[in-house]
């Protein structure tokens, strides 16, 4: 080994330069002040963990069933059972905790009305060592410069542009070589700053998950139960001090990390910026640092976003001369055929608006736009999936596998047997294979029924709605009304639709969570089966209405032979053809959510947190009445919710990808949309939230197998899209026959109903007695040639082609994996020889 690496090897002090300060004190003629408590127990060292628990007073309790005179004295037998059973199992949970070596104070503070209880919790040095070997914590072997992850930035610095979006971040946290931890690795290292507060934070909520307070057999395990059981109200690390910047002049190094966050990410000035992604993962550990660092798809909706909106300005600039001149200007001569039973008869040139606005997202620019989306996605996800390696290995989490968690309390307390861990050798509770797929094929009944329960009453719900609305603005009499009777029944019924979507989403997460209960050992495996369940709900609930508009509607039948359902005509494509009514359903859908989610995540969360505020004040005081400890202003801030909600609401890329012909300009909506929703989740996660736990992750999970799956279903989508509903092939095969421009397609593309019925056509390519022509069946086989040699065959090619070119991990990330390697080696053999 090169003297060099020997000198900085397992011999660290990297909390000198890694740590930045804990400054949230008070800065007074210069020199720093430190709080009474801060975030440290009463020695004003130890860092703490918290546990909270509320006791409503006895005697407030006693009065008031005093005065009330209706409460039984079964029913307050039974509270004060409860109130006893809650108390053991804190005592004994306490008990527990000492025995495991946990260093304890306790705060309280009340009012007449309540007592809040607060339980200092602290992992000394030993126990830090023990877990962090058992928990197989990364240990540094020797630091490396700070690696530019970044692309574009890396792109713009080799061609001198300036970067307004690069931005100096104080306090980076130091990158390592890193190798398993061993105790005897030590060495003489640093103690107070030798573990990061996440990994403290990582260990002491460790040991609270698995410390006993009942009996084992009963899963009666883990502070998660003891919440969900009313015996504590939180269990939460404290925040690095206050996010307000300091009054007083301060330099940007002396900040604490959560004002670091605040001041150069989470405010809205910082919108064009790069994520401090170090920092964040520093703060709130990988698995969030990861989603944050997913959100860097935005950049990629940039490209996207500039191609779809010069797609549809190419649109509006060439719709006036492409539109057929027989609706234009000779659509008085062509009374159609009624569109229901009760209508009359109605003049082509009435459709020429919508026809134009039809043709701003059914031209060849579309189709080309298609296929670069198609492009897009796969280059996006094999460039993720090299991010995500290389992050995961900057990280520490290349190596972490579900094997290390621990069985669920839920999933130990419900398996009917014990079998040994092939991984591990350890007995644990185990499913027997068949109780496994008999849950399993319950469980899949179950959601295929619902599926196609809500599939129905979706179709039926706003099949008839647009039916009704349709009907009644045909009876007005109105002109106005009548010619647009078909655009005002397709908005109203979306906007039914989206109600629909919001209210079932949230019946589908409840009945999903139900279904997953069962039987999965991890919480990773649990997190993943609930993940995919949810998604499959959510994609039909989305999906369902613009599936059917895209692929379903329009098939009518002809004169004599109509279909119907209900009594009622199967629904007609409108005037504009069914991809403009597929573009205003989109558009409705996609940015209303995006709006109404937007606007319930702000004002519902400022909501939420005045409510919290204001009835904790009243115990813990505030006001100016007095200054708060850390521990209270943190539990006065709501409890994070995790990022289930996060990631859902990436179900835009579906938007983005699957319907993109119809729609062009959703990236756009999708990159602005992205823009708030960043300053939003980084606003709520430093300012809004309870510091959650770290949690290690190496990928986004099941999240990227269902991007994967969007992607190539968005290539069968688009091709299916521009085959069938799209009037894109019909009018190049009638060029390519009859001539080069449109002139003569309208009427060649109507037929006549069969005799003795109507003397008005409809468009169809069928003659007088109902059959399809020849040029229908050539117009098939060249849409099935479309999708079968273009699509299916040219762009899964170099999809597939770009999957196996780009490797999953670069090289550069290999040749750093074999030099850790190498000096992990090292570290083990000389460690060897010093033990010898």
């Amino acid at each position: 080994m090169h003297r060099g690496d020997r000198e900085v090897l397992l011999d660290l002090d990297h909390g000198a330069e890694a740590q930045p300060t804990d400054t949230y004190g008070s800065v007074q003629d210069g020199s720093f002040i430190p709080p009474r408590y801060g975030n440290y127990f009463r020695d004003g060292k130890t860092k703490i963990f918290v546990l909270v628990w509320e006791v409503r007073s006895r005697r407030k309790k006693r009065s008031k069933a005093k005065n009330s005179g209706e409460t039984s004295a079964e029913g307050s037998s039974r509270s004060e059972l409860r109130r006893a059973q809650l108390e053991q199992w804190r005592d004994r949970f306490t008990q527990n905790l000492q025995e495991t070596g946990l260093l304890m104070e306790k705060e309280e503070t009340a009012n007449e009305k309540k007592t809040v209880h607060f339980l200092k919790l602290s992992a000394p040095w030993d126990v830090l060592v023990y877990y962090a070997e058992e928990l197989c914590q990364r240990a540094p072997l020797q630091a490396q410069p700070h690696l530019n992850l970044n692309t574009s930035a890396r792109v713009l610095d080799k061609l001198y542009i300036p970067n307004i979006l690069k931005e100096s971040v104080p306090n980076r946290p130091l990158d390592y070589y890193t190798c398993a931890f061993r105790k005897s690795f030590l060495g003489s290292s640093n103690q107070e700053n030798y573990f990061t507060h996440t990994q403290r934070h990582r260990m002491v909520y460790e040991i609270l998950s698995r410390t006993v307070y009942g009996k084992r057999k009963r899963a009666e395990v883990g502070v998660d139960r003891l919440i969900n059981e009313g015996a504590y109200t939180a269990a939460f690390p404290l925040h690095e001090g206050p996010f307000e910047l300091p009054g007083y002049g301060v330099r940007s190094e002396e900040l604490n990390q959560r004002q670091v966050l605040f001041h150069f990410w989470a405010r809205w000035c910082k919108w064009y910026k790069y994520q401090p992604l170090d920092h964040i993962r520093e703060y709130f550990g990988e698995k969030i640092g990861l989603y944050f660092a997913w959100l860097f798809y935005t950049t990629w909706l940039l490209p996207a976003a500039v191609v779809g909106t010069l797609v549809f300005v190419s649109g509006v600039m060439t719709m006036g001369s492409n539109i057929p001149e027989e609706i234009c200007n000779n659509g008085s001569n062509y009374l159609m055929c009624p569109l229901c039973n009760t209508c009359k008869a109605w003049n082509m040139s009435e459709i020429c608006p919508m026809a134009k606005l039809g043709y701003l997202f059914d031209h060849p620019g579309t189709v080309l736009f298609s296929v670069f989306m198609s492009f897009w996605a796969v280059t996006f996800l094999e460039y993720w999936k090299r991010k995500m390696a290389t992050l995961a290995h900057h990280w520490d989490c290349m190596d972490f596998h579900e094997e290390e968690e621990r069985p669920r309390p839920e999933f130990v307390a419900m398996a009917p047997m014990m079998e040994e861990n092939p991984v591990t050798g350890v007995k644990e509770p185990y499913f027997p294979e068949k109780t496994r797929l008999s849950r399993m094929f319950t469980g899949s009944m179950v959601i295929i029924m619902m599926q196609l329960c809500v599939v129905m009453i979706f179709l039926v719900t706003v099949v008839m709605c647009r039916g009704i609305i349709s009907i009644m603005m045909f009876h007005t009499g109105s002109p106005v009304l009548r010619t647009e009777a078909g655009t005002i029944a397709n908005i109203c019924s979306s906007i039914v639709n989206l109600g629909l979507i919001l209210l079932m989403g949230r019946v589908y997460t409840a009945l999903a969570e139900q279904l997953t209960k069962w039987m999965h050992r991890t919480q990773t495996q649990y997190d993943n089966a609930f993940i995919l369940k949810v998604f499959i709900f959510q994609f039909v609930n989305f999906y369902s209405s613009p599936f059917y508009v895209a692929f379903f509607k329009g098939f009518v039948g002809y004169p004599t032979n109509y279909g119907t359902l209900f009594g009622m005509r199967n629904e007609d494509c409108g005037p504009g053809g069914c991809l403009i009514e597929l573009a205003e359903q989109l558009f409705i859908i996609m940015v209303g959510k995006q709006l109404i989610n937007n606007v319930q995540e702000f004002i519902l969360r400022k909501v939420k947190a005045w409510q919290q505020k204001r009835t904790l004040e009243k115990v813990l005081g505030g006001n100016g009445a007095r200054e708060l400890q850390r521990w209270e202003e943190d539990y006065q801030l709501l409890e994070c919710e995790g990022l289930f909600e996060e990631y859902l609401e990436m179900l835009q890329f579906g938007f983005i990808t699957i319907f993109v012909a119809a729609f062009p300009l959703a990236p756009l909506f999708a990159l602005l949309n992205n823009w708030v929703e960043i300053r939003l989740d980084a606003h709520k996660f430093v300012c809004e939230y309870r510091r959650p736990v770290a949690e290690r992750a190496q990928n986004i999970g099941v999240w990227f197998n269902i991007l994967e799956a969007l992607s190539h279903l968005s290539v069968i989508a688009n091709a299916f899209l521009i085959a069938f509903t799209s009037d894109f092939l019909p009018r190049l095969l009638y060029q390519y026959k009859f001539g080069s421009d449109l002139h003569g397609y309208v009427n060649f593309s109507l037929a006549y109903a069969p005799l003795n019925y109507t003397e008005y056509p409809y468009k169809a390519f069928r003659d007088n007695n109902g059959s399809y022509t020849l040029f229908y069946w050539e117009l098939l086989a060249v849409r099935l040639g479309f999708i079968i040699v273009f699509e299916q065959h040219v762009v899964f090619f170099v999809l597939r082609a770009i999957d196996w070119i780009v490797p999953d991990v670069p090289e550069s990330l290999e040749l750093k994996m074999k030099r850790e390697r190498y000096l992990a080696k090292q570290a083990l053999a000389e460690n060897q020889e010093a033990l010898l």
